[in-house]
C-alpha cells in the first residue's frame, strides 16, 4: 500500500489540480450516465489524468485514475547526478518570502524552483506534487523573508546531470586476459593490432546540460538564474559554507514628499525639514554597527529558536549614494520644498537633481531574524534629526538596555540580498573561491541576443521603467497644477497640522503625533521570558528543559543517520 501523501508539502498549484480531479470525480460518481455529456465526460478525464500518482482521498482509499498511453517519463537510473552551486536573482514583492510554506497565500522562490527543477528533469521525485529537499543535498545560504529581494542569493543541490554512467564492473583479470589472447591472434594471423581508444574527459561545457538556460526558460521572469559552479565540494553546504553576506537596503532623498516651506507649522521644532534625510548623520550611526556586537536590541526574537547568542560580526556599512538613477522631478528643486543647507552645512544649490538614491550597506558573516530592517529603522530616526547618532550605542549596550525598544521595523521591499561569498579557510581578503560560471561565460548568446537573459531582464526593467515616467510625469503636472497661495476657500488652513511625519521606507510617510524618543518608548519582553512562555505553551517545564530534549532529539537522529550510513557502507 502506498505511503498516504503528506499534503502540507504540497505546491500550490498541485493542491489545485487535486480538488479538481476530487471534483470531477464526484461530478461523474454522483450524476446520472444520461446527464453527463460528452464534453463533460471529456473534461472529466482530463481532470483526473492530471492527478498525481500517489493519492489517497480523504477516506484514505487509493485512487486509481487511468495513466495515459504514453508515458514519456525519464529514468532515473539511466542518468548520472552531480552536486552543483547555482546563484539566482528574484524580486522579492510578489513572493511569501524564499523558503516554501504551504500556508502562505502567496507562492515562494523554493516553490517556483522546485516547479522549475521538476519540469526540466534536473530532479526526479517520486511524487512531484510533494516539495521535499532532504533527497537532494538542498541548502541555501539566505533566507529571505516576504517581499525581501536577491541577487546573489545561492543554493547548493544535486541534479541530473550529462556524465556518463560508470561502465559495467567485469573481472579485470579475465577481461585483461581476453585483450592479450586477441591481440595474439590478430599477430599470429598477421593483422594490425588495434590501439584501444582513450575515453575523452567529460567536458563541463561542451558535453552538460545547459542548467542557467534550461531553468531560466521555466522560472518566472522575476526569479532569472545567474550563474553555476560545476565544482563544489563534495561535503558543500550553502548556508554552513558562506563566510559573508551583503545587504542593501535602497532610499530616496528626499525620503517622501516634503511640506512647502509657507506651510510649515510655525511651532515645529525639527533638526532636519521635513521629507528629507541627514545622510551625514546616518552615515555616522552606521559606522557604529562595525565590528562584534550584541544585536538583541535590533532584531525580532523567534519564540522557536530557543538562541542564547545575540553576537555578531559586522565588517562594513555604510550609505552610499547610487549614480546615474535621478528622476526629474522638478518641482523638488524650487525653494519653497528645498532645505536651506545640504547634509554638509553649505547651501543647497540652485538646480540640483532630485530626487537622488542612496542604499545602506552592510556586510557580515550572519544576521539574526530582521537585524537589518532593525538597523535601518533607527537609521533613519537618525537620519530624520529624531534620534542622536549615539542612541546605536546605547542599544548596542544590552546590559544597560536589556529589553528592545518597541519601534517600529523598516519595510520590507526595498531589502535586497545582494551578494554571498564563500572564501578559503583563512583568506583575509575574503575573495570568493567559488569558480562561478556566470550565464554568457558558456556561450555568449544565453546572455545577448534574442532570449538572452539582458534582454529577458530588459523587457522586465522596461515595463517598470516606463511606469516609473509615466507616475514622475503625472507627479510633476499634479505638483504645478495650483498656486497654493491663493487660498480661495477663505477656510484653508494657514499651515499643515502639528504632527510628526515617519518615514520607514515605504512609499509614504506616517502620522505619528508626538514623537516618543527611543529610550522612552514601551519595552519588549527579554529573550529569555519569550522562549519560557513558549516552551510552557508547548507543554514542557521551562525554556531549559526544552532545549535540552531538543539536544537529546538532535543527538538520536545524529547517531541514527551515523548507524544507517555505516550500514549502507558496508
Amino acid at each position: 500500500m502506498d505511503k498516504k501523501p503528506d499534503y502540507s508539502r504540497w505546491t500550490k498549484e498541485a493542491l489545485v489540480q487535486r480538488v479538481q480531479a476530487l471534483e470531477a470525480e464526484r461530478a461523474a460518481s454522483s450524476a446520472p450516465r444520461s446527464q453527463v455529456t460528452e464534453q463533460q465526460s471529456a473534461e472529466i478525464a482530463a481532470a483526473v489524468l492530471q492527478q498525481p500518482q500517489s493519492s489517497a482521498d480523504n477516506d484514505g482509499r487509493e485512487l486509481k485514475p487511468k495513466k495515459k498511453k504514453t508515458d514519456n517519463k525519464i529514468d532515473p537510473s539511466k542518468y548520472t547526478t552531480r552536486l552543483v552551486a547555482f546563484k539566482l536573482a528574484y524580486i522579492g514583492k510578489n513572493y511569501g518570502g524564499f523558503e516554501f510554506q504551504a500556508s502562505s497565500a502567496l507562492s515562494t522562490i523554493e516553490e517556483e524552483l522546485w516547479k522549475a527543477l521538476v519540469k526540466s528533469c534536473l530532479i526526479m521525485p517520486e511524487n512531484p506534487a510533494e516539495v521535499r529537499w532532504d533527497d537532494w543535498e538542498y541548502s541555501k545560504c539566505g533566507r529571505t523573508d516576504r517581499g525581501v529581494s536577491a541577487f546573489g542569493q545561492v543554493i547548493g543541490i544535486r541534479v541530473r546531470s550529462n556524465r556518463p554512467l560508470p561502465k559495467q564492473d567485469v573481472t579485470p583479470a579475465s577481461s585483461e586476459q581476453a585483450e592479450v589472447v586477441k591481440q595474439e591472434n590478430k599477430k599470429a594471423a598477421g593483422e594490425e593490432t588495434e590501439e584501444v581508444a582513450e575515453e575523452k574527459p567529460f567536458d563541463d561545457f561542451k558535453d552538460e546540460l545547459q542548467y542557467c538556460k534550461i531553468l531560466n526558460r521555466l522560472l518566472p521572469p522575476d526569479i532569472r538564474i545567474l550563474a553555476w559552479c560545476p565544482t563544489v565540494p563534495a561535503d558543500f553546504s550553502a548556508r554552513h559554507d558562506c563566510r559573508e553576506r551583503q545587504y542593501r537596503y535602497f532610499f530616496t532623498q528626499p525620503a517622501y514628499s516634503p511640506i512647502p516651506n509657507s506651510l510649515e507649522h510655525p511651532k515645529a521644532t525639527v533638526k532636519v525639514k521635513d521629507g528629507w534625510l541627514d545622510i551625514e548623520a546616518m552615515r555616522k550611526a552606521a559606522k557604529k554597527f562595525e565590528g562584534a556586537h550584541d544585536f538583541r536590541n535590533f532584531c525580532k526574537i523567534d519564540p522557536s529558536k530557543l538562541i542564547t547568542n545575540f553576537e555578531r560580526r559586522i565588517f562594513e556599512c555604510d550609505i552610499v549614494e547610487v549614480e546615474h538613477v535621478e528622476t526629474a522631478l522638478p518641482y523638488l528643486s524650487q525653494p519653497e520644498f528645498r532645505p536651506a543647507l545640504d547634509n554638509t552645512g553649505t547651501e543647497v544649490a540652485e538646480g540640483t537633481r532630485c530626487p537622488k538614491v542612496y542604499y545602506f550597506h552592510v556586510r557580515g558573516s550572519a544576521f539574526l531574524w530582521h537585524q537589518i530592517r532593525c538597523m535601518v529603522a533607527v537609521i533613519f530616526m537618525v537620519g530624520q534629526g529624531l534620534e542622536a547618532p549615539e542612541v546605536v550605542d546605547q542599544l548596542l549596550d544590552y546590559q544597560a538596555q536589556p529589553r528592545r525598544p518597541n519601534y517600529v521595523l523598516a519595510s520590507e521591499f526595498p531589502l535586497v540580498l545582494w551578494d554571498c561569498f564563500f572564501p578559503r579557510a583563512g583568506d583575509l581578503e575574503r575573495k570568493d573561491a567559488l569558480d562561478w560560471v556566470y550565464v554568457g561565460e558558456d556561450s555568449p548568446l544565453n546572455k545577448h541576443g534574442a532570449f538572452g537573459l539582458v534582454d529577458d531582464v530588459w523587457e522586465f526593467w522596461r515595463e517598470r521603467k516606463m511606469d516609473e515616467i509615466l507616475s514622475g510625469q503625472l507627479l510633476n503636472v499634479v505638483a504645478g497644477l495650483a498656486d497654493i497661495d491663493k487660498r480661495k476657500d477663505p477656510r484653508a488652513p494657514p499651515h499643515v497640522a502639528l504632527s510628526q511625519r515617519m518615514f520607514e521606507g515605504g512609499n509614504r510617510e506616517r502620522l505619528v503625533g508626538k514623537y516618543q524618543p527611543m529610550l522612552n518608548k514601551s519595552k519588549l519582553p527579554l529573550p529569555e521570558d519569550t522562549y519560557e512562555k513558549e516552551a510552557k505553551r508547548r507543554g514542557y517545564k521551562s525554556a531549559a528543559h526544552w532545549r535540552e530534549e531538543r539536544n537529546n532529539n538532535a543527538a538520536i537522529r545524529r547517531s541514527a543517520a551515523a548507524k544507517a550510513e555505516e550500514e549502507g557502507g558496508e
